[in-house]
C-alpha cells in the first residue's frame, strides 16, 4: 500500500491519462503501468522523463546487455522479496 496517494489508470485525465496511453503505447501487453512510474502521477512531465530514463537505462544495450541487466534485477528484486 502507497503511502502517499497515486493516480490509477483509470482515474487519469488530462495530461497523466495522455502519458499513461503513450506508456501503453510503448509497451504493448502490459496490463497496468507498474506502480513504480505511479509514483511520480501527480507530475505528468516527470513521469515522461523518469520513463524515458529507465528506457535508457535498464532497457537498452551498452556495457551490460539488457538480458544481464534484467537478471541482475531479477536477483536483486528475490533477495529483498520485492516484487518488481
Amino acid at each position: 500500500m502507497p503511502r502517499f496517494h497515486w493516480t490509477d489508470e483509470t482515474d487519469a485525465t488530462g495530461d497523466l491519462a495522455a502519458a499513461y496511453a503513450d506508456w501503453f503505447a510503448a509497451n504493448p501487453g502490459r496490463p497496468r503501468v507498474p506502480d513504480v512510474l505511479k509514483c511520480f502521477s501527480f507530475r505528468p512531465d516527470f513521469f515522461r522523463d523518469v520513463d524515458a530514463m529507465s528506457q535508457r537505462v535498464h532497457f537498452s544495450e551498452g556495457h551490460l546487455s539488457r538480458r544481464l541487466k534484467e537478471m541482475i534485477a531479477t536477483y536483486v528484486s528475490a533477495l529483498n522479496g520485492c516484487p518488481y
